[in-house]
């Protein structure tokens, strides 16, 4: 797998949630923080105000799509003045992987697309630590077609769910999540002065060593044989890996590995020897002990009982 791809396998748990909601207005919503989870709102139809904490109004219109990686709180509602509720449910939190409704009072009709995404905050990869609080995806001709192509399939999906319907949706919304952080990437790529996790996927070289690592975690990779990979010098690659990425390529290394075997531990129920295989350490024992550094526990306990953020 590529590295966005590993990013979202690794880290989303559970079943994604989403609802189409039609707000009359006038409508106004608080929807509460929710950590460990990430949430979108997209505007099908009509128009709408996102009320950000502390932050001006941002108006929405037809298309746009907001995205919140960690799970803050915000208000949404048909116009700044209109007074906000508080939520006796969340349509994004509280659905079930997909549900419809209509809210509000008798004027005219705003239609979103809400959902959520359970992330593991013991497995956060520091690519998503780079996200801002908030991205925001404006509607516009020939801007972001595939995360409008997307939306326009999971929207009729939602409202309209035919055979096949659980599947697809889980499905759309997996790769709505991609989508939109592709589109932020790329607009990030094209800014003059990109940095950190941005800086190392847009960088030709240390992407490429990222990918040989993510593809193959199992091989017994070196610092001189992925510099060769990145077309560098040994010494050149360790200093460039460790600007961009904020640490030294092996370290990245035996990070990806244990949180792809704590992964696969909660996933799957290949035994330890296996998992250990899969993920590059030569027997359980080793692997047992490097996971134990990480997360403060061993391997079984983790399976069995999860696990809260890993040790600094």
């Amino acid at each position: 797998m590529d590295v966005l791809s590993d990013v979202i396998a690794i880290m989303r748990t559970g079943r994604p949630r989403s609802a189409r909601v039609e707000w009359r207005a006038p409508w106004g919503q608080r929807f509460p923080a929710s950590p460990g989870s990430a949430a979108f709102q997209v505007v099908l139809q009509g128009s709408g105000w996102l009320l950000p904490p502390g932050s001006p109004p941002v108006m929405l219109s037809a298309g746009d799509v907001v995205f919140f990686p960690y799970g803050h709180g915000y208000a949404m509602a048909d116009s700044p003045g209109t007074p906000v509720a508080e939520p006796e449910c969340d349509p994004a939190e509280d659905a079930e992987l997909f549900a419809s409704a209509s809210i509000g009072g008798q004027g005219p009709a705003t239609v979103l697309l809400c959902g959520g995404y359970r992330l593991d905050p013991s497995r956060a990869h520091p690519l998503l630590r780079d996200l801002p609080e908030m991205i925001h995806l404006p509607a516009g001709p020939g801007l972001h077609p595939e995360v409008r192509a997307a939306v326009d399939l999971l929207g009729a999906e939602i409202h309209h769910p035919r055979l096949g319907a659980d599947t697809i949706v889980s499905s759309l919304l997996d790769t709505l999540l991609l989508y939109i952080l592709r589109a932020w990437f790329t607009a990030e790529h094209g800014h003059c002065e990109v940095s950190g996790w941005s800086a190392a996927l847009a960088d030709a070289e240390i992407s490429t060593a990222l990918d040989a690592m993510h593809r193959d975690p199992a091989h017994p990779w070196t610092v001189a044989e992925l510099g060769s990979r990145a077309g560098l010098s040994r010494a050149a690659f360790a200093r460039r890996f460790a600007t961009l990425v904020g640490q030294p390529p092996l370290a990245y290394l035996t990070w990806w590995r244990l949180a792809s075997g704590a992964r696969l531990l909660k996933e799957t129920d290949a035994p330890l020897s296996e998992i250990a295989a899969q993920v590059g350490y030569g027997s359980e024992f080793a692997f047992a002990n490097a996971f134990k550094r990480e997360y403060g526990m061993a391997p079984g306990r983790y399976r069995r009982d999860g696990c809260p953020a890993p040790a600094a």
